[in-house]
């Protein structure tokens, strides 16, 4: 059956801010010379200046913990939220011009979110828990985002105020990551087969999957001598990001031995940076850039993870775009057309405190450092529209509340902004809830394994 192609876009598309401060004393702006493999992006980037931001906050669907983790280019953005007594999250959507969120509910199910940028504007894709119990009692990719309730994980597509499910590969679950203006959506789901290189409670063998407007689930074929997939991202043109490995546990590790780009359904492989696992596309731009996180050498095979942010592109392959200084681990989540890229530096070396960064002008810098003095401590950003507005994590550290925003480009020779320097890096406690780590809410491969 076709999906339905109208939508609340009376309310608008999805959008969003993010930033993160950085060290007290420290420098915020990666001064790494840049490498002739980043050129097309920065020159791209290049052709704006280095913007100031205003920190809009969205609010909660009644509890403390919001994360923006899309926005289209209407400025709507859609991520998740806890429930009041923080008891369950759903899935959010926050509309153009609104701070408002709207509760998109789930597929019967406790908990739904987005986790994945995803920029078609008639529909918003994420994942759902169900009420059926799952008979193999797996654990699946979905509980390294929402709390685990024992039940199966499918992904979703959201529009005209209906949530409804995707179909897998005859397995019990699914997930979707990403969908572009076409109604296409891309994700991942399992088959039937028992798989051996499953790492228990997993089971099931998993592919990448591409859901087409038709109701169609098609196949996205792992790299030769690969068992498992998963697909994290699609443009425009059709192409889609994602990882070809072995099922292990179906989050990350060696589930992302090799980072691909399908082009008409054929994998290829885009290279590394030396690690194992790890290997992870976040987002691509319509241009085919790539961005994500790669292990590099040293990783144990990928029992160590030691990621950095990449950009990837057609010319010159993997590029490592290092971390802000100081830090030790980044990952990249979102580029626009003119190729400014975000995403978190870890300041901690298990991630547990991180910082948002832009990536811009062969330049990482703290996008802490870009905001008016006494705004919100920006923890993370995950995407990023063509109007530079981003959206992502942000920490209140008088009351302790996390929650989605946008953080909105403002230069215009005015300089009422005053951003700072540097920041202090708020208490450690701060990024801890009772439910864990508020990094457990963010996209793909922010769980420490």
């Amino acid at each position: 059956m076709s999906r339905p192609r109208g939508l609340h876009w009376q309310i608008a598309a999805l959008f969003g801010a993010a930033t993160l401060a950085g060290c007290d004393g420290a420098s915020s702006v990666s001064q790494a010379a840049q490498s002739p493999g980043l050129a097309s992006a920065s020159q791209r980037a290049g052709s704006r200046p280095m913007a100031h931001y205003t920190i809009v906050s969205l609010g909660t669907l009644g509890g403390t913990i919001a994360a923006g983790i899309s926005i289209d280019g209407d400025g709507a953005v859609s991520g998740l939220s806890s429930l009041a007594g923080d008891s369950a999250f759903h899935a959010a959507l926050w509309p153009a011009g609104s701070t408002n969120g709207v509760d998109l509910q789930t597929l019967g199910g406790v908990n739904s979110a987005v986790e994945w940028p995803n920029h078609d504007i008639h529909e918003v894709v994420g994942i759902s828990q169900t009420s059926t119990a799952d008979p193999l009692g797996e654990k699946w990719s979905c509980s390294a985002f929402i709390p685990n309730t024992g039940t199966t994980c499918l992904g979703f597509v959201w529009n005209s105020g209906t949530m409804a499910p995707l179909s897998t590969f005859g397995g019990n679950n699914g997930f979707a990551s990403g969908a572009n203006s076409r109604g296409d959506v891309v994700g991942w789901a399992e088959n039937e087969k028992h798989d051996s290189s499953c790492v228990p409670p997993q089971v099931l063998q998993f592919e990448a999957a591409m859901w087409t407007p038709d109701g169609r689930i098609h196949e996205l074929a792992p790299l030769a001598g690969d068992r498992d997939g998963a697909a994290t991202g699609i443009n425009d043109r059709g192409d889609v990001a994602g990882i070809s490995g072995i099922c292990q546990n179906a989050v990350g590790a060696l589930s992302a031995k090799h980072a691909v780009m399908w082009h008409d359904g054929v994998a290829t492989y885009l290279g590394g940076l030396g690690g194992a696992g790890w290997n992870t596309p976040t987002g691509i731009n319509n241009n085919d850039e790539i961005v994500g996180f790669a292990d590099r050498h040293g990783d144990r095979h990928a029992t160590n993870p030691n990621y950095h942010a990449f950009l990837w592109t057609q010319g010159m392959g993997m590029q490592d775009l290092g971390t802000l200084p100081g830090d030790g681990l980044s990952q990249a989540y979102a580029v626009n057309d003119s190729g400014q890229i975000v995403g978190l530096s870890c300041v901690t070396a298990n991630c547990s405190v991180t910082r948002a960064f832009i990536w811009q002008n062969g330049t990482m810098t703290d996008l802490n450092t870009l905001v008016p003095s006494g705004s919100p401590y920006l923890v993370f950003a995950n995407d990023i529209n063509d109007n530079g507005v981003i959206t992502g994590l942000a920490l209140d550290q008088n009351t302790g509340a996390v929650f989605a925003f946008r953080a909105i480009p403002n230069d215009n020779g005015s300089l009422s902004l005053q951003p700072t320097k540097s920041r202090p890096i708020p208490p450690a406690r701060l990024f801890v809830k009772a439910n864990g780590p508020i990094l457990r809410i963010g996209a793909f491969g922010k769980i420490v394994p």
